[in-house]
């Protein structure tokens, strides 16, 4: 009875009932194309199809026949997962083959390094993998275990991956996430020129308090005042779609102002206004 109260609820509050209902029946009965579906949020995870649907359709433009989805903070796996069951769309859809890379300690979160980290939410140990779990689950992606540190300085040479088109920041910490958006100084054959982004703790609630001199926030602002080449920067147009939706906020996209495609004209080829 609580479980069928707390949903009813939902929707009796949520200001638009009708489209929420909508939105969950269609999602459990996949009804409607997959494009159609992911235009209105009617997938799991819609903030993970939306930015490798889109990477994929620039990658399209651009004539790339491949890219890379990166994820850090794999955890459960659920993530991965959900990305597998993305791309596997997305390929049939616009013929671009995704590559996953999920990144992780495999022994849950690290010990916070100082308040920055939150160690008021966060607790070393949170998270754990069970590697031989989701091993036997994952289709294609593949992970990439240890200590961000040194995978991040590792994973290109070792991997070779198609150009990155979307990125998933989920490593919690300030000190985590500084090192995974090192990766963005490496040689721009490994990018998109513009790369979708997903930032999980930047909004959070009345505990988390996040502010933009901790956690990802002030990693994100400390990358933005020392590269000048290399900006991450809010989608600002998804904050002002209708609906608006809580993930929206979390979608931000690095620019790769030096990147020798950033100029390629990706848009409508007749954009003349009718007379």
């Amino acid at each position: 009875m609580s479980y069928l109260s707390d949903k009813l609820g939902e929707l009796i509050f949520n200001p638009n009932p009708v489209r929420a209902l909508a939105t969950k029946v269609c999602r459990k009965f996949k009804i409607g194309s997959y494009e159609r579906r992911l235009k209105l949020g009617a997938v799991e995870k819609p903030w993970y199809g939306y930015m490798v649907y889109h990477a994929a359709c620039l990658a399209k433009k651009l004539q790339h026949k491949r890219i890379s989805v990166l994820e850090f903070g794999v955890a459960g796996g659920n993530g991965l997962l959900n990305l597998e069951a993305h791309a596997q769309e997305i390929t049939k859809l616009l013929d671009v083959e995704i590559d996953i890379y999920g990144f992780d300690t495999g022994k849950g979160l690290p010990e916070p390094t100082d308040f920055r980290d939150l160690p008021y939410h966060w607790r070393g140990g949170f998270y754990e993998m069970d590697e031989i779990k989701l091993k036997r689950k994952l289709s294609s992606a593949q992970l990439v275990l240890g200590d961000i540190k040194e995978t991040a300085k590792g994973f290109f040479e070792a991997h070779h991956p198609a150009p990155i088109g979307a990125v998933a920041y989920d490593f919690d910490y300030y000190s985590s996430t500084v090192h995974a958006l090192k990766m963005l100084e490496a040689d721009d054959q490994f990018f998109l020129p513009r790369v979708f982004s997903y930032f999980d703790d930047i909004i959070g609630s009345e505990i988390e308090l996040y502010n933009d001199n901790t956690g990802e926030r002030l990693a994100i602002n400390e990358f933005n005042d020392t590269h000048p080449d290399v900006k991450i920067c809010p989608a600002y147009h998804l904050l002002g779609q209708q609906p608006a939706e809580s993930w929206h906020p979390k979608i931000w996209i690095s620019h790769f102002y030096r990147h020798p495609r950033y100029n390629d004209f990706v848009s409508l080829e007749n954009q003349q206004s009718p007379c």
